[in-house]
């Protein structure tokens, strides 16, 4: 699958854990959710470069 497509859905996770935590004064959940949502973001952008490398190459 494409990693920008799985990217957005960790960081929709991650942000949905990260208000549950928030809500719930669950800090290990909100700290969770955190790290999810800045590690789909990073997936997201690597998915990004990834398509603009073969755009790039491929025109």
């Amino acid at each position: 699958m494409d990693d920008r497509i799985e990217g957005a859905g960790k960081q929709a996770t991650g942000s949905i854990k990260e208000a549950i935590g928030k809500i719930t004064g669950d800090r290990s959940v909100e700290a969770k959710g955190a790290a999810e949502k800045a590690a789909g973001k990073a997936q997201s952008e690597r998915g990004e470069a990834k398509a603009a490398a073969r755009d790039t190459l491929n025109p």
